[in-house]
């Protein structure tokens, strides 16, 4: 009798790539629906109308939020190295819990963010500005909260980058106009929930399960 071999399908190399676009995506989207109102946003819309040239303003934005992003990425996989599983469990889901109720808080941006010398030009004045306001704002804490969360620093910061980029660009170009368009809260609702299924699904030890 012959024998009929089966043949196995191969496994697309793409598959290998899956977490990792996963956490670019989520990563992206997330910040994206955070950033709308945010501070940083605004601060978008006011070098817009200060200096009317929106490619260096935008060069700004890009150069700054890789820089800070890195660092909050860096922190991030620090984190879920330092800790351990269940530890980081507690404090990943309680911080994007908390990170939830924080989107849903309107931001305003204090005077303070918008003074810059004006011997460093457009794109220095956006660099030291954007890279200030994102201290300690809502989108670098994300971006720390999800390197940890999928222990990838890269895509995470990659998607981070990329979700400031679609809430902030359109904001220099278009301007108050736009700002009068967007849903905000709609918006911010969805990226609070975003936040609280990845908190509830992290407490239950599901670990990046979005």
């Amino acid at each position: 009798m012959r024998r009929v071999r089966l043949l196995r399908p191969e496994i697309s190399p793409v598959l290998e790539y899956l977490p990792a676009l996963k956490s670019l995506f989520v990563s992206t989207g997330v910040v994206a629906l955070a950033e709308i109102g945010d501070k940083t946003q605004l601060l978008a819309f006011i070098l817009a109308a200060r200096f009317k040239k929106p490619v260096p303003i935008v060069a700004g934005i890009l150069a700054a939020t890789i820089l800070n992003h890195a660092l909050a990425g860096a922190a991030g996989a620090w984190v879920a190295a330092a800790l351990g599983p269940d530890i980081l469990r507690w404090v990943l889901g309680g911080s994007f819990l908390a990170m939830a109720v924080w989107t849903l808080i309107p931001d305003e941006i204090e005077e303070d963010e918008t003074k810059v010398a004006a011997r460093l030009g457009v794109f220095g004045a956006t660099f030291v500005t954007f890279f200030l306001a994102e201290m300690g704002d809502k989108t670098q804490i994300a971006t720390v909260a999800l390197a940890s969360h999928y222990a990838d620093a890269v895509p995470v910061v990659v998607g981070t980058t990329l979700g400031m980029l679609v809430a902030d660009v359109p904001a220099v170009f278009a301007g108050d106009r736009l700002a009068s368009r967007i849903p905000m809260k709609l918006a911010h609702g969805v990226a609070a929930a975003i936040f609280a299924v990845l908190g509830a699904l992290t407490l239950l030890g599901f670990g990046p399960a979005l």
